[in-house]
């Protein structure tokens, strides 16, 4: 079987960086599946509940604000594609020797599987066309949460990405506790 693994939010000033790992069966209805760039938050989030429900196993892995100021964005993508995998395999139905992974974009998180990076896999492996799904509405869903706590900042309208407004509230308000401090706000 074949684990797609994707992030969501290197580009944010803000907040946290979130990855999945989802098995897809062979039964799976793989026509409500795209990039998820490509799809509205309504499809995204009708698209997440199957994948939730319908996938042979899937995890969530994060790495903070803080993380990502310790390790660099990369390092701490890779750290939160680990922990999402390592999420999936909690409920994974086979021996994890019978799986192997493809991962969106030109780097690997160490992983106990055979592990291979693809360009642009978001919109060509339907297990990591999931990932991805479930990765993008994490995260969003988590800087909504933020925005109950940090109301002035907007999370809930920009997602922590570098904005005209975000910088504005920046610049207004000052760096918030889940700011990036290692990323340029101008």
């Amino acid at each position: 079987m074949i684990c797609g693994i994707d992030e969501a939010g290197r580009g944010p000033l803000a907040g946290p960086v979130a990855a999945a790992a989802v098995a897809l069966p062979g039964d799976f209805p793989f026509d409500i599946l795209d990039d998820s760039k490509k799809l509205g938050a309504k499809r995204r989030e009708e698209a997440r509940l199957v994948i939730c429900r319908q996938a042979a196993a899937w995890g969530v892995g994060w790495a903070s604000a803080a993380e990502i100021d310790e390790l660099n964005i990369l390092k701490a993508s890779l750290l939160a594609m680990k922990r999402a995998y390592q999420a999936m395999i909690l409920n994974w139905r086979c021996a994890p020797e019978e799986l192997s992974a493809v991962v969106d974009g030109l780097h690997v998180p160490a992983l106990p599987v055979s592990c291979s990076a693809m360009v642009k896999a978001d919109a060509a492996v339907p297990e990591v066309m999931a990932a991805s799904i479930l990765a993008k509405t994490a995260r969003d869903r988590m800087m909504e949460r933020y925005s109950w706590f940090y109301p002035e900042y907007g999370y809930e309208r920009h997602m922590g990405y570098p904005t005209k407004e975000h910088r504005a509230l920046i610049a207004r308000y000052g760096p918030s506790p889940i700011q990036r401090a290692s990323f340029r706000v101008r």
